[in-house]
């Protein structure tokens, strides 16, 4: 990954109440313009046909990244929200907040042709990521691997996930102070 998306990332990250936050990269374009070019050049000659992203800031990141690589994106729902036609659903396993989300695809999105890369924050337990892989999969696409800008997966997860690639692991974000 850049090091100028890797600048990007940790000079607007802070903690706030003790919860990591990554909002302020979007309120400047110059940083979410590196932080995006970052997070897609490792697979800029991949092939992809299509980025997914989780809801919700997989949906920013993720819809940005496909502008830069001039590919199509994917929503990932979470069971609220309006989402017409016909879905793939499954159920991931609890995140790190011990929440567990029903995932959701239109069906329609994606097909055997697809090469598809997801776009998220921050990886930790996987689980959400592992869930999109299933549905990605289950309509018949190609799942290429995951770019978030903070990985905290173990790892003894990322072999189910395939390439994982990152701005910086979470172990090199500043020391929360309280």
């Amino acid at each position: 990954m850049s090091d100028s998306a890797r600048g990007a990332l940790l000079k607007h990250f802070r903690w706030i109440e003790g919860h990591a936050d990554v909002w302020a990269i979007f309120r400047d374009a110059t940083a979410l313009r590196h932080v995006v070019a970052g997070l897609v050049e490792p697979f800029r000659n991949s092939d992809l046909t299509a980025i997914c992203g989780i809801e919700s800031r997989g949906f920013l990141l993720g819809g940005a990244a496909a502008v830069e690589l001039g590919v199509g994106f994917v929503p990932v729902r979470k069971r609220e929200g309006l989402f017409p036609g016909d879905k793939i659903t499954a159920a991931a396993d609890p995140d790190y907040r011990q929440q567990s989300h029903t995932l959701r695809v239109q069906r329609s999105s994606l097909g055997s042709r697809d090469r598809v890369l997801l776009v998220d924050d921050w990886i930790e337990t996987g689980n959400q990521a592992l869930t999109a892989r299933q549905l990605v999969e289950q309509c018949g696409s190609t799942w290429v691997g995951c770019s978030v800008l903070v990985d905290q997966l173990r790892d003894d997860r990322r072999s189910a996930l395939g390439t994982v690639m990152s701005l910086v692991r979470a172990d090199e974000l500043p020391v929360w102070t309280g």
